[in-house]
């Protein structure tokens, strides 16, 4: 199995082939779809010449769904996707078996998937303006596509293509599904009604010569089939689509500003004033300085525990050598969003960060993570030497984000050798934490708060001998952890990916 079929089924990506009496073609592009993912469903509509036969003869038999009489495209996929969801796959790309799609354009359906999960790609045909095609063709492509943009809002330029990867546990309208070419339309559209996000992505198509191509459309019969089916959607996008649209966006801008409130409201008139009356009265003592800590643990596991994070759809973490966090260490962890912080703060009351300036001089909470004996990372590590060997002798651990700074799709950055540096100096051990989620929930720049879950994964401890090992020079260990944790997340994802 080679790397991409193997991302393929880590994604929980089938392919399904629909076909209806496409002997001549079928099994060129099974073998094609084969070479490129490992697992190839082909839909045999009531076929009534050798298609079946061909396809058992093949060296590599696909996975065949035989329906026993033709029922039409539509029924062909709905049998298709029930199908790939028995068998636990969470998206299917889907091509037609005559010849036209290339199967080699696998790839591009994954790069999507892999930048936008989630999201139903469509895939838009190259040079179709300038194709061989029936002017019933294109006229049926362009009348598609202003309908769809009428009852959605949204426009594509290719509504008509069979080349697709649909995130099938999302899919809605199943039910309602139409048996023919209209079907897929239809399933665009509900699938946008559900807030399920569109991405057009450009694929090669091959028009063979006119006297060669194998076509069941039905130019008078589809048509007509094809224009009800519009007045339908048009009226259910005024009296289903459209208020869907308006509760969505009406509860997506409530979820963020009950999140805003929250958090001012937690932090400027319970803990902020809380914090100043604990420490005004007598000294500040190393006991008071822990039970700050505490307090800032015990919130953070609260909120996470609790569901307290709005957005966030499930919160799991995963810790498999059983870290106590009972030893100082270096804390690292990628970072991609302001809710980093609370995964970390909640695994341990003796924890001390280093922050971004912003953060440092926040007017909001700069008065607790200052007593909380936070440092400023642009202060150099140098310079915070001395304050950070004192923490490590009082048995807290050092935490810190390797990259500096958030991406704006959470894609690893380069690592900076600040983590390895304290490591080397105060001879401690390294702790990986890698999050998950946490962007998709709060993008960097965001307005919302999307829904996604969130996943925090604790991997072993990294001893300073074995840091040495990754390299002899700082900059060499900072580049070994992080093409790590690019595969780590890739993988992290690949797994959670199936279930948004």
């Amino acid at each position: 199995m080679t790397e991409q079929q193997q991302t393929l089924r880590d994604r929980g990506i089938c392919v399904i082939i629909p076909t209806y009496n496409n002997a001549g073609t079928i099994t060129d592009v099974v073998c094609r779809a084969q070479e490129q993912c490992s697992d190839v469903i082909v839909v045999c509509d009531g076929c009534t010449d050798n298609t079946i036969a061909r396809l058992k003869a093949l060296e590599r038999v696909p996975e065949i769904v035989e329906l026993p009489k033709n029922s039409g495209k539509g029924a062909a996929l709905k049998a298709g996707f029930r199908y790939a969801l028995k068998k636990g796959f969470a998206y299917a790309i889907t091509l037609d078996g005559d010849g036209q799609h290339y199967p080699e354009d696998i790839p591009t359906m994954l790069r999507a998937n892999q930048e936008h999960p989630g999201a139903l790609i469509v895939g838009e045909r190259k040079d179709l303006d300038k194709a061989d095609r029936s002017k019933g063709s294109k006229f049926a492509n362009s009348f598609s596509n202003f309908w769809f943009a009428v009852q959605t809002g949204t426009y594509l330029k290719d509504t008509q293509t069979g080349y697709r990867l649909y995130p099938i546990k999302k899919l809605h309208g199943l039910w309602l599904l139409t048996s023919r070419y209209e079907a897929e339309l239809e399933l665009m559209v509900f699938a946008s009604w559900h807030g399920v996000k569109l991405i057009s992505e450009p694929v090669n198509v091959f028009y063979p010569p006119r006297d060669e191509r194998v076509s069941h459309f039905r130019p008078i019969k589809d048509f007509v089939r094809i224009t009800l089916l519009n007045v339908v959607l048009c009226f259910l996008a005024v009296v289903y689509g459209l208020p869907l649209a308006i509760i969505r966006t009406t509860y997506l801008a409530l979820r963020t500003l009950y999140a805003i409130l929250f958090f001012l409201t937690t932090t400027m008139f319970i803990m902020t004033p809380l914090v100043h009356l604990y420490l005004l009265f007598g000294k500040i003592t190393e006991r008071k300085k822990y039970n700050l800590h505490r307090v800032l643990n015990f919130m953070s596991r609260f909120v996470l525990l609790h569901h307290k994070i709005p957005g966030v759809t499930r919160y799991t973490q995963h810790n498999p050598s059983g870290e106590k966090f009972d030893k100082p260490s270096v804390m690292i962890c990628n970072h991609q969003s302001h809710l980093d912080l609370m995964p970390m703060l909640s695994q341990t009351t003796k924890m001390v960060v280093l922050t971004a300036d912003w953060v440092w001089n926040n007017p909001v909470y700069r008065f607790t993570i200052r007593n909380a004996e936070f440092l400023p990372a642009s202060s150099g590590v140098e310079a915070i030497m001395p304050q950070l060997k004192s923490l490590v002798e009082r048995g807290y651990s050092i935490a810190l984000y390797p990259e500096g700074t958030r991406s704006m799709d959470c894609r690893i950055g380069r690592f900076r050798k600040g983590a390895f540096y304290i490591a080397q100096e105060l001879n401690l051990d390294i702790v990986p934490m890698i999050i998950y989620g946490s962007g998709k929930v709060l993008p960097k720049r965001g307005r919302w708060l999307r829904s996604w879950p969130m996943h925090l994964e604790i991997e072993p401890r990294i001893s300073p001998a074995e840091l040495r090992s990754y390299g002899a020079t700082l900059k060499e260990q900072a580049s070994y952890m992080r093409k790590h944790y690019k595969q780590r997340y890739v993988e992290l994802a690949n797994r959670i990916e199936q279930d948004v």
